[in-house]
């Protein structure tokens, strides 16, 4: 069977996220579980819809396939209204522990993502990382996905740091601007499944023009979650307000002294954050964006992710006794 010989190909862990892509609704599902896991997450059956990986599926497809005997309970658990690997029941008292501690963080996310937006030179601010599922323990970062205006990404980021960051940070609140790009970067150049859920998870705080033209340069994630793409979460933001600190400043920092400036601090800030992150792969800077990915995250997620699908194999068929 179809499904026997997808579970033995599991036995190998794959290079490039899934390659080939999952054949069947079961094996997506199981990716889609087996994903998720790896942040300690488990996934009503909505949300395994929504995350189904290479393979798009309408919901009641996927609940026939969460129920037809073939993968809970052989190869899923399944406690209350949530599905996990098994043995892992325990992550559903830790999902709705984050929870809570997440809906407290949303206040402070969306209101240091508009003092954000009202920078001069910000295009765009979107909340990406654990906070977007919900996903945060009491101290997490919160993580933005800033766009800016070209040519001003370095003085944007200084900014944002002196004016949000470091403010936040006496009050006890880790604000964590960590990737930056300029609006002629917009193509992601790490088209995986990790980036993929960054994409379709990502909430936009402002800059919906912005947001929904890096979503249409970037539709390749479709090709790992089909059912999510395009579909971003809502969180209510209110009025943005004027944005008279951009319109006073942009003019004068657009001036050969702003370029000038602009230089200088691209320059001494590249060297330092590169010597601050020894060669981490994931980090990356330049004129037109400045990741600052220090804890090699993808890489440890990919690892992760593929000890799961390893141990997924190693239980054999999906039809095993």
């Amino acid at each position: 069977m179809a499904e026997n010989r997808e579970i033995e190909r599991l036995s190998t862990p794959p290079t490039s996220w899934f390659d080939p892509a999952p054949q069947t609704i079961e094996m997506a599902v199981l990716h889609a579980v087996a994903y998720a896991d790896v942040f300690d997450y488990p996934l009503a059956a909505s949300e395994v819809h929504r995350f189904l990986v290479g393979l798009a599926a309408p919901l009641p497809a996927v609940k026939a396939a969460l129920r037809n005997g073939r993968l809970v309970p052989k190869r899923l658990a399944q406690r209350q209204e949530y599905f996990v690997l098994p043995g892992r029941e325990g992550i559903v008292e830790t999902r709705r522990r984050r929870a809570l501690t997440s809906a407290q963080m949303w206040q402070q996310a969306v209101r240091y993502g508009l003092t954000i937006a009202r920078l001069p030179f910000v295009r765009m601010v979107a909340v990406t990382g654990a906070l977007t599922m919900d996903n945060v323990d009491p101290g997490d970062d919160v993580d933005y996905l800033i766009v800016t205006a070209p040519d001003r990404l370095w003085l944007c980021r200084a900014m944002v740091i002196e004016l949000v960051v470091k403010p936040a940070a006496r009050r006890g609140i880790e604000i964590c601007p960590n990737y930056l790009l300029s609006e002629r970067a917009l193509v992601l150049p790490e088209q995986n499944l990790f980036t993929a859920h960054e994409v379709v998870q990502m909430v936009p705080i402002s800059g919906l023009a912005i947001y929904r033209r890096l979503c249409q340069l970037n539709d390749w994630a479709a090709r790992f979650l089909p059912n999510a793409y395009g579909q971003p979460r809502q969180v209510d933001t209110g009025r943005l307000g004027r944005h008279t600190a951009r319109r006073v400043a942009e003019p004068i920092l657009r001036t050969r002294v702003g370029g000038w400036l602009e230089r200088w601090e691209m320059a001494r800030k590249v060297e330092r954050l590169t010597r601050e992150g020894g060669g981490t792969p994931e980090a990356a800077f330049c004129p037109d964006w400045c990741k600052g990915h220090f804890g090699d995250h993808g890489r440890m997620v990919r690892e992760g992710f593929a000890h799961r699908l390893q141990e997924l194999g190693d239980r054999g068929g999906l039809h095993a006794a």
